[in-house]
């Protein structure tokens, strides 16, 4: 009889509630994330998510290996509100986005990294369903802009085309495995980022978190 592999829990309990799991293939914990989560670990575990046209930033101190994933996409933008004047719908976009971000690499630096040691490999922002217009190009933008303007390194990403995206990170050791996956044979994910999209859409994000 197999003995049932016990898992400990998350190495930061602020990510208790995610979903995680033992994978046999590479002998460790792996969590797993959905759109608008995230997770960082201090330990030597992986974090697996499917994007769409969602974004997801693999962070780490590369000397301590301490490090994570987030899942995000921006909110819908309003033509016709940008049309009369309204930038603020804009603004709300730019302020989750920097929410999104913000908080990853806050809770990395909060438990031992250091802000000169980071990475960042970027993943998604595919068109799978043209009927959702720009949006995957708006979070390609927009990651892209945040990068740059935060003089983060970005050492390797993979973003656009079409296809969805199975990604696996390795924060100890900064290795990602990602496959796109070119038979999608159910909605699952449009589905699934149809409903955050919805979800977030016209949510006001008032952060003051500040990176360190």
């Amino acid at each position: 009889m197999t003995q049932k592999k016990v898992i400990n829990p998350p190495s930061i309990s602020e990510f208790k509630d995610i979903t995680r799991f033992w994978d046999k293939e590479n002998n460790l914990v792996c969590a797993r994330i959905l759109p608008g989560e995230y997770y960082v670990t201090t330990e030597d575990e992986s974090v697996t998510t499917v994007l769409g046209s969602c974004i997801a930033a693999c962070i780490r101190d590369k000397e301590s290996g301490v490090g994570g994933m987030n899942h995000f996409m921006l909110p819908e933008t309003n033509k016709h509100k940008l049309a009369v004047g309204a930038e603020s719908v804009v603004g709300n976009a730019t302020r989750y986005g920097n929410y999104a971000m913000e908080h990853l690499i806050n809770m990395i630096l909060a438990n031992g990294g250091k802000r000169k040691n980071l990475e960042v490999k970027l993943f998604g922002g595919g068109k799978i369903i043209p009927t959702l217009g720009d949006v995957g190009q708006r979070n390609i933008d927009f990651v892209l802009e945040y990068i740059d303007t935060e003089a983060l390194k970005l050492v390797s990403n993979d973003l656009g085309d079409i296809y969805p995206r199975k990604v696996i990170y390795f924060p100890k050791t900064g290795k990602v495995r990602m496959k796109k996956i070119k038979d999608l044979h159910n909605e699952t994910i449009a589905s699934r980022e149809k409903q955050y999209r919805t979800s977030i859409k016209d949510v006001v994000v008032e952060s003051d978190v500040e990176l360190f």
